[in-house]
């Protein structure tokens, strides 16, 4: 599982009860539970984790 920074206990921790996200910017994310105090961790996750952009139709259909 990924780690992350607890705000609260200032150190860096191991997300427990990480679930995967996306965000509405299209970039992935984890979010999870501090194991230590329980306070909700985030950590967005690098570029290389995004999915390519699709492909969009240069000409539309016409009605």
């Amino acid at each position: 599982m990924a780690e992350g920074y607890c705000v609260k206990c200032k150190a860096k921790k191991e997300i427990s009860d990480g679930v995967e996200e996306t965000m509405k910017n299209g970039r992935k994310a984890i979010k999870g539970k501090c194991p230590t105090c329980g306070t909700v961790m985030f950590k967005i996750l690098g570029k290389s984790a995004t999915p390519a952009a699709t492909a969009t139709n240069p000409n539309p259909p016409t009605v």
